[in-house]
């Protein structure tokens, strides 16, 4: 039996490592991933790489992740915490009001909360960061700072509730401290 729900909120062009290491994760330490977006439908993910010798980054198809429900649906009350993915889809997704209301509770109740790479954006322009120091992928720097937050180039960073981390490539450093954070929050129940 899966233990309490954390959700995970993509969109098309989510990235796919940043979403599906810490999706896999959450299920290894008893949690049930409930994936998140604006419609109940299956979302395109994307993988992301600078290679060498280029100055941006190439994106490929990866793959896909069906929605269990939608941000107009969810209510953070139903959920021990939340995952903003990386990749394209948050600039996209940032000015969905639901996700907004959602993401403004998932704070307010000071929930376990993770962000990756681009994810930032979220929680950015919903409100959530200032003051915050959190990591991100550098060229979203401006977008936290222009927010209020504060800018650590860090494979990981814990400001109370909320972890962050800078891309895919320190997964191994972001997830696990979420986890505590999810797993004493568990624990509080």
């Amino acid at each position: 039996m899966p233990g309490p729900p954390v959700l995970i909120v993509v969109g098309d062009a989510s990235e796919t490592l940043d979403t599906m290491y810490p999706y896999h994760r959450l299920i290894e330490a008893g949690y049930e991933p409930v994936v998140a977006a604006p419609e109940k439908r299956t979302y395109q993910m994307v993988m992301h790489e600078v290679r060498e010798g280029w100055t941006i980054t190439k994106e490929w198809e990866g793959y896909r992740i069906d929605a269990n429900v939608t941000f107009a649906e969810a209510k953070a009350d139903d959920y021990l915490g939340v995952f903003y993915s990386g990749g394209r889809a948050p600039e996209y997704l940032r000015d969905d009001p639901d996700l907004i209301r959602l993401t403004r509770s998932f704070f307010e109740a000071n929930k376990p909360i993770l962000s990756v790479c681009h994810g930032v954006e979220i929680p950015a322009r919903a409100g959530c960061v200032e003051g915050r120091r959190m990591a991100t992928v550098a060229k979203c720097r401006f977008d936290l700072e222009v927010c209020g937050g504060v800018y650590v180039d860090a494979p990981s960073v814990v400001d109370g509730n909320l972890c962050s981390g800078r891309t895919f490539h320190d997964s191994g450093h972001y997830v696990k401290p979420w986890i505590a954070l999810l797993d004493a929050a568990r624990a509080a129940l």
